[in-house]
């Protein structure tokens, strides 16, 4: 009989955070394995300009250059997706009906934005739509833009961006009708509201426009949308581990080692969603790791 691998570490997800771990543990001479589905928010992303040392890179350059470089370190991977994790004497990680075993886990699988259903949006999504002030905000520079979502945190947004990007500001809010000191404020800093559904992106190389459902037009040259997202972490189900006071994103210490000890997490489902901060958590995973690994 063949002897079972025990991976030093099995990293899900090839996204920034999942990638820089990757990089660091195989520079230390580890046996990782990296399992990744494809696809993710950082590889649909066309333009990234706030990473240090890029003036502009696509999220499927970062995801392409980091999988070379990891393979480089000799890290393995494996195509496919993680429907579940426990743990015994070593972790059990499974994906496609295969069972890895590994002495850590690092989760680095994101989250799916919530998009509306609008025509076209897949067209403009990331030239023109735009799901997060961080990433894309500056694109709105002094355009006419419109903000779509639902909630106090959508009115937030706006005066956010209002501050920052561009006084030509339309706020469509699906049906809800802010507090009057708020409409106040907002009739105030000049931002038109709107109740109503979009139905259809206007313009054919850039946005020209959105239709609503009952036929009105709103022209604009930018959208900012706030509809959040959903994290991938389906397959952390059965792991009870600690969240945060909203029941949402994952309460990790200092290291990103989660409740459960020896599974670490990065990136969005425990905080920010930025290339940059995400490869900074997976750095910092990678090197706990290692110190935990020359203990053993």
């Amino acid at each position: 009989m063949t002897e079972k691998t025990v991976y030093d570490c099995i990293i899900v997800g090839a996204g920034p955070g999942g990638l820089q771990a990757a990089i660091y543990l195989g520079r230390y001479n580890r046996k990782v394995l990296l399992i990744d589905r494809g696809g993710g928010r950082t590889w649909h992303a066309r333009r990234i300009e706030n990473f240090l040392t890029q003036k502009m890179i696509s999220g499927k350059e970062i995801i392409e250059r980091g999988i070379e470089q990891a393979r480089g370190f000799h890290v393995s991977f494996e195509k496919g997706l993680v429907t579940a994790v426990s743990k015994g004497e070593y972790f059990e990680v499974t994906a496609d009906e295969k069972v890895f075993s590994g002495r850590f886990v690092i989760v680095s699988t994101g989250g799916t934005e919530n998009l509306p259903h609008v025509e076209n949006i897949h067209r403009f999504l990331g030239a023109g739509f735009y799901t997060c002030i961080d990433c894309d905000g500056y694109h709105t520079t002094g355009k006419k833009l419109v903000i779509l979502g639902n909630s106090l945190k959508t009115v937030h947004l706006a005066f956010g961006m209002k501050e920052m990007y561009t006084k030509d500001i339309t706020l469509i809010l699906y049906f809800l009708q802010p507090p009057e000191h708020y409409q106040e404020e907002l009739r105030e800093e000049g931002i038109v509201v709107v109740n109503g559904r979009p139905q259809r992106i206007i313009g054919e190389d850039s946005v020209e426009g959105i239709e609503l459902q009952d036929g009105r037009v709103i022209t604009c040259e930018a959208i900012m949308s706030n509809l959040g997202y959903k994290l991938n972490d389906d397959f952390l189900s059965g792991l009870n581990l600690k969240r945060d006071a909203e029941g949402f994103k994952y309460v990790t210490g200092k290291t990103y080692e989660s409740s459960l000890s020896g599974l670490y997490i990065v990136g969005p489902l425990t905080g920010n969603d930025q290339v940059v901060i995400a490869a900074g958590e997976g750095a910092m995973a990678a090197i706990d790791i290692k110190k935990r690994l020359l203990e053993l």
